[in-house]
Protein backbone atom coordinates (compact mmCIF):
# COMPACT_ATOMS: atom_id res chain seq x y z
CA UNK A 1 0.00 0.00 0.00
CA UNK A 2 1.18 3.27 -1.20
CA UNK A 3 1.58 6.63 0.67
CA UNK A 4 -0.64 9.40 -0.90
CA UNK A 5 0.88 12.58 -2.32
CA UNK A 6 -1.93 15.12 -2.52
CA UNK A 7 -1.54 18.54 -4.19
CA UNK A 8 -3.31 20.49 -6.90
CA UNK A 9 -2.47 22.96 -9.78
CA UNK A 10 -4.93 25.55 -8.50
CA UNK A 11 -1.81 25.67 -5.41
CA UNK A 12 0.41 27.24 -7.93
CA UNK A 13 -1.99 30.05 -8.99
CA UNK A 14 -1.91 31.95 -5.61
CA UNK A 15 0.42 34.42 -5.94
CA UNK A 16 1.04 37.83 -4.03
CA UNK A 17 3.59 39.49 -6.08
CA UNK A 18 7.12 39.48 -7.65
CA UNK A 19 9.89 38.66 -5.09
CA UNK A 20 7.40 37.53 -2.68
CA UNK A 21 9.35 34.67 -0.45
CA UNK A 22 5.63 32.25 -0.54
CA UNK A 23 6.13 31.72 -4.25
CA UNK A 24 4.46 29.27 -6.89
CA UNK A 25 7.72 27.71 -7.81
CA UNK A 26 8.29 26.21 -3.92
CA UNK A 27 5.96 23.56 -5.15
CA UNK A 28 7.55 22.63 -8.28
CA UNK A 29 10.76 22.76 -6.26
CA UNK A 30 9.98 19.81 -3.89
CA UNK A 31 8.08 17.87 -6.99
CA UNK A 32 11.20 17.61 -9.04
CA UNK A 33 13.34 16.62 -5.38
CA UNK A 34 11.21 14.15 -5.22
CA UNK A 35 10.60 12.69 -8.82
CA UNK A 36 14.42 12.98 -9.30
CA UNK A 37 14.90 10.65 -6.02
CA UNK A 38 12.38 8.08 -7.23
CA UNK A 39 10.02 8.68 -4.57
CA UNK A 40 7.01 9.66 -6.55
CA UNK A 41 7.13 6.14 -7.55
CA UNK A 42 6.44 5.01 -3.89
CA UNK A 43 3.41 7.25 -3.61
CA UNK A 44 -0.33 7.29 -4.76
CA UNK A 45 -0.73 10.73 -6.51
CA UNK A 46 -4.22 12.79 -5.51
CA UNK A 47 -5.72 16.30 -6.33
CA UNK A 48 -6.51 17.97 -3.70
CA UNK A 49 -10.20 18.60 -3.12
CA UNK A 50 -12.01 22.02 -2.00
CA UNK A 51 -12.37 22.25 1.38
CA UNK A 52 -15.96 22.83 1.80
CA UNK A 53 -17.75 25.53 4.33
CA UNK A 54 -18.44 23.30 6.86
CA UNK A 55 -15.35 21.34 7.17
CA UNK A 56 -13.41 25.24 7.15
CA UNK A 57 -15.53 25.90 10.00
CA UNK A 58 -14.34 23.18 12.46
CA UNK A 59 -10.96 25.39 12.74
CA UNK A 60 -12.47 28.60 11.80
CA UNK A 61 -15.40 31.09 12.90
CA UNK A 62 -17.84 30.80 10.54
CA UNK A 63 -18.06 34.59 10.51
CA UNK A 64 -14.61 33.94 9.31
CA UNK A 65 -14.80 31.57 6.20
CA UNK A 66 -17.07 33.68 5.02
CA UNK A 67 -15.77 37.28 5.32
CA UNK A 68 -12.85 35.79 3.71
CA UNK A 69 -14.93 34.48 1.01
CA UNK A 70 -16.47 37.92 0.38
CA UNK A 71 -12.67 39.32 0.32
CA UNK A 72 -11.42 37.25 -2.95
CA UNK A 73 -10.41 39.78 -5.57
CA UNK A 74 -11.49 40.03 -8.82
CA UNK A 75 -8.35 41.31 -10.21
CA UNK A 76 -4.96 42.66 -8.36
CA UNK A 77 -4.64 42.09 -5.27
CA UNK A 78 -6.31 42.64 -1.90
CA UNK A 79 -4.22 42.73 1.20
CA UNK A 80 -5.30 41.03 4.51
CA UNK A 81 -2.58 41.10 6.55
CA UNK A 82 1.20 43.26 6.02
CA UNK A 83 3.05 40.43 3.97
CA UNK A 84 -0.58 38.80 3.12
CA UNK A 85 -2.16 39.11 0.44
CA UNK A 86 -4.99 37.63 -2.02
CA UNK A 87 -5.06 37.45 -6.02
CA UNK A 88 -8.22 36.30 -8.01
CA UNK A 89 -6.93 32.38 -7.29
CA UNK A 90 -5.92 32.56 -3.59
CA UNK A 91 -9.28 31.46 -2.22
CA UNK A 92 -9.11 28.73 -4.73
CA UNK A 93 -5.81 27.40 -3.30
CA UNK A 94 -6.29 28.28 -0.02
CA UNK A 95 -9.46 25.73 -0.15
CA UNK A 96 -7.25 23.41 -2.15
CA UNK A 97 -4.52 23.49 0.76
CA UNK A 98 -7.09 22.87 3.51
CA UNK A 99 -8.98 20.02 1.52
CA UNK A 100 -6.35 18.27 1.21
CA UNK A 101 -5.57 17.62 4.66
CA UNK A 102 -9.34 16.47 4.48
CA UNK A 103 -8.60 13.75 2.03
CA UNK A 104 -5.36 12.90 3.76
CA UNK A 105 -7.62 12.47 7.19
CA UNK A 106 -9.73 10.19 5.00
CA UNK A 107 -7.16 8.06 2.99
CA UNK A 108 -5.23 7.44 6.73
CA UNK A 109 -7.79 6.74 8.78
CA UNK A 110 -9.64 4.22 6.38
CA UNK A 111 -6.52 2.68 5.73
CA UNK A 112 -6.69 3.52 2.37
CA UNK A 113 -2.81 4.84 2.91
CA UNK A 114 -0.47 4.15 5.24
CA UNK A 115 0.71 8.06 5.79
CA UNK A 116 0.39 10.88 3.37
CA UNK A 117 2.18 13.95 2.34
CA UNK A 118 0.24 17.53 1.40
CA UNK A 119 2.48 19.33 -0.98
CA UNK A 120 0.49 22.07 -1.25
CA UNK A 121 0.38 26.57 -0.40
CA UNK A 122 -0.55 28.97 0.60
CA UNK A 123 0.88 27.60 4.15
CA UNK A 124 -1.46 27.47 7.50
CA UNK A 125 -0.06 27.29 10.88
CA UNK A 126 -0.29 30.90 11.34
CA UNK A 127 -3.86 31.50 10.54
CA UNK A 128 -6.30 31.84 13.50
CA UNK A 129 -9.68 31.04 14.43
CA UNK A 130 -10.73 34.13 13.19
CA UNK A 131 -7.87 35.65 11.00
CA UNK A 132 -5.50 35.25 8.49
CA UNK A 133 -1.70 36.52 8.43
CA UNK A 134 1.99 35.70 8.10
CA UNK A 135 1.19 33.82 4.47
CA UNK A 136 -1.22 32.14 6.07
CA UNK A 137 -5.63 31.87 5.06
CA UNK A 138 -6.70 28.97 6.34
CA UNK A 139 -5.05 26.38 9.32
CA UNK A 140 -5.11 23.82 6.43
CA UNK A 141 -3.32 20.77 9.48
CA UNK A 142 -6.00 21.75 11.98
CA UNK A 143 -8.71 21.42 9.47
CA UNK A 144 -7.66 18.17 8.97
CA UNK A 145 -7.07 17.44 12.62
CA UNK A 146 -10.52 18.63 13.66
CA UNK A 147 -12.01 16.67 11.04
CA UNK A 148 -10.29 13.29 12.45
CA UNK A 149 -11.54 14.00 15.79
CA UNK A 150 -15.17 15.68 14.92
CA UNK A 151 -15.72 13.48 11.65
CA UNK A 152 -13.79 10.27 12.10
CA UNK A 153 -14.07 10.34 16.23
CA UNK A 154 -10.30 10.06 16.88
CA UNK A 155 -9.82 10.73 20.57
CA UNK A 156 -6.16 11.41 20.28
CA UNK A 157 -3.72 13.18 17.81
CA UNK A 158 -0.83 15.03 18.17
CA UNK A 159 0.10 17.49 16.07
CA UNK A 160 3.97 18.57 15.35
CA UNK A 161 5.52 21.83 13.96
CA UNK A 162 9.15 22.16 13.51
CA UNK A 163 9.22 25.24 11.15
CA UNK A 164 11.40 27.96 12.32
CA UNK A 165 8.36 30.06 13.13
CA UNK A 166 6.40 29.15 15.78
CA UNK A 167 2.57 27.88 14.96
CA UNK A 168 0.83 30.23 16.87
CA UNK A 169 -2.57 30.05 14.22
CA UNK A 170 -2.60 26.33 15.29
CA UNK A 171 -2.06 27.22 19.19
CA UNK A 172 -4.70 29.61 19.09
CA UNK A 173 -7.70 27.11 17.52
CA UNK A 174 -6.10 23.88 19.73
CA UNK A 175 -5.40 25.71 22.62
CA UNK A 176 -6.84 23.32 25.66
CA UNK A 177 -8.76 21.02 23.59
CA UNK A 178 -7.39 17.70 25.25
CA UNK A 179 -8.18 15.69 22.59
CA UNK A 180 -4.70 17.47 20.99
CA UNK A 181 -1.09 17.84 21.81
CA UNK A 182 1.19 20.17 20.25
CA UNK A 183 4.60 19.76 20.63
CA UNK A 184 6.72 22.53 18.85
CA UNK A 185 9.96 23.59 18.05
CA UNK A 186 11.12 27.78 16.94
CA UNK A 187 13.56 30.19 17.21
CA UNK A 188 13.16 32.67 19.87
CA UNK A 189 12.58 36.24 19.16
CA UNK A 190 11.30 35.32 15.23
CA UNK A 191 7.84 36.20 13.75
CA UNK A 192 5.47 35.70 15.25
CA UNK A 193 6.67 36.37 18.99
CA UNK A 194 4.67 33.90 20.32
CA UNK A 195 4.90 30.55 21.56
CA UNK A 196 7.34 30.87 24.47
CA UNK A 197 5.42 30.52 27.30
CA UNK A 198 3.08 27.28 26.93
CA UNK A 199 -0.69 29.02 27.26
CA UNK A 200 -2.47 25.37 28.06
CA UNK A 201 -1.66 21.79 29.34
CA UNK A 202 -1.42 19.99 26.00
CA UNK A 203 1.21 22.46 24.40
CA UNK A 204 4.92 21.59 24.31
CA UNK A 205 6.83 25.00 23.15
CA UNK A 206 10.29 24.29 22.75
CA UNK A 207 11.85 28.31 21.85
CA UNK A 208 15.33 27.97 20.85
CA UNK A 209 18.10 30.38 20.77
CA UNK A 210 19.03 31.58 17.72
CA UNK A 211 21.68 29.62 15.93
CA UNK A 212 20.98 26.42 18.20
CA UNK A 213 22.19 23.97 15.51
CA UNK A 214 21.18 19.93 14.97
CA UNK A 215 22.70 18.90 18.42
CA UNK A 216 19.99 21.29 20.71
CA UNK A 217 17.21 20.69 18.33
CA UNK A 218 17.78 16.77 18.64
CA UNK A 219 18.44 17.30 22.25
CA UNK A 220 14.81 19.38 22.54
CA UNK A 221 12.91 16.41 20.59
CA UNK A 222 14.57 13.54 22.82
CA UNK A 223 13.93 15.29 26.39
CA UNK A 224 10.60 17.13 25.59
CA UNK A 225 8.56 16.20 22.68
CA UNK A 226 9.22 12.47 22.63
CA UNK A 227 8.50 11.77 26.36
CA UNK A 228 5.28 14.05 25.92
CA UNK A 229 4.14 12.02 22.98
CA UNK A 230 4.81 8.35 24.57
CA UNK A 231 2.54 9.46 27.84
CA UNK A 232 -0.28 10.69 25.28
CA UNK A 233 -0.45 7.70 22.83
CA UNK A 234 -1.66 9.51 20.18
CA UNK A 235 -4.05 7.87 17.67
CA UNK A 236 -2.52 9.66 14.78
CA UNK A 237 -0.13 11.73 13.98
CA UNK A 238 0.28 15.34 12.04
CA UNK A 239 3.44 17.10 11.04
CA UNK A 240 3.30 21.03 9.98
CA UNK A 241 6.31 19.92 8.13
CA UNK A 242 8.14 23.88 7.73
CA UNK A 243 11.57 23.48 6.57
CA UNK A 244 12.75 27.52 6.79
CA UNK A 245 14.71 26.10 9.81
CA UNK A 246 17.32 25.10 7.48
CA UNK A 247 20.91 27.34 7.20
CA UNK A 248 20.51 28.14 3.69
CA UNK A 249 17.28 29.38 3.92
CA UNK A 250 17.51 33.32 5.36
CA UNK A 251 13.74 33.20 6.90
CA UNK A 252 15.29 31.71 10.29
CA UNK A 253 19.07 31.17 11.88
CA UNK A 254 18.44 27.89 13.88
CA UNK A 255 21.17 26.18 11.37
CA UNK A 256 19.40 22.62 10.82
CA UNK A 257 20.15 20.49 7.63
CA UNK A 258 18.49 17.98 5.76
CA UNK A 259 19.92 15.25 8.16
CA UNK A 260 18.43 16.85 10.90
CA UNK A 261 14.61 16.73 9.20
CA UNK A 262 15.15 12.99 8.45
CA UNK A 263 16.19 12.34 11.61
CA UNK A 264 13.02 14.21 13.53
CA UNK A 265 10.93 12.28 10.89
CA UNK A 266 12.53 9.00 11.89
CA UNK A 267 11.69 9.85 15.43
CA UNK A 268 7.91 10.46 14.65
CA UNK A 269 7.68 7.48 12.62
CA UNK A 270 8.95 5.37 15.58
CA UNK A 271 6.25 7.32 17.98
CA UNK A 272 3.38 6.69 14.89
CA UNK A 273 4.65 2.77 14.62
CA UNK A 274 4.46 2.42 18.70
CA UNK A 275 0.80 4.18 19.57
CA UNK A 276 -1.09 4.82 16.30
CA UNK A 277 -0.44 1.87 13.37
CA UNK A 278 2.38 4.09 11.56
CA UNK A 279 -0.43 6.69 10.56
CA UNK A 280 1.31 9.83 9.91
CA UNK A 281 0.32 13.00 7.61
CA UNK A 282 2.53 15.58 6.81
CA UNK A 283 1.61 18.97 5.40
CA UNK A 284 3.97 21.43 3.67
CA UNK A 285 4.54 25.12 5.71
CA UNK A 286 7.48 27.07 5.07
CA UNK A 287 10.66 26.86 2.87
CA UNK A 288 11.30 29.68 1.14
CA UNK A 289 14.87 28.92 -0.40
CA UNK A 290 14.31 26.99 -3.22
CA UNK A 291 17.35 24.74 -3.22
CA UNK A 292 17.44 23.09 0.63
CA UNK A 293 13.82 23.20 0.38
CA UNK A 294 13.57 20.77 -2.26
CA UNK A 295 16.38 18.73 -0.62
CA UNK A 296 14.75 18.73 3.08
CA UNK A 297 11.16 18.00 2.04
CA UNK A 298 12.80 14.99 0.03
CA UNK A 299 14.56 14.04 2.81
CA UNK A 300 11.47 13.95 5.25
CA UNK A 301 9.52 12.36 2.54
CA UNK A 302 11.72 9.88 2.30
CA UNK A 303 11.07 8.41 5.35
CA UNK A 304 7.51 9.04 5.94
CA UNK A 305 7.02 6.67 2.90
CA UNK A 306 9.21 4.26 4.74
CA UNK A 307 12.17 4.33 1.43
CA UNK A 308 14.58 5.51 4.03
Amino acid sequence: MLAAYITHADCARHEMGAQHPECPERLGAINDQLLIKGLLDYMQPHDAPLATEDQLSHAHSSLYVRELMDASPSEGHRQVDPDTSMNPFTLTAARRAAGAAVLATDLVVSGEAPSAFCCVRPPGHHAERAAAMGFCFFNNIVVGIRHALDVHGLERVALIDFDVHHGNGSEDILRGDARVLMCSIFEQGLYPFTGEVDTAANMVNVPLPTRSGSKQFREAVTEQWLPALEAFRPQLIYISAGFDAHREDDGGNLGLVEADFEWVTQQLMDVARRHCQGRVISCLEGGYVLSPLGRSAAAHVKVLIGAD
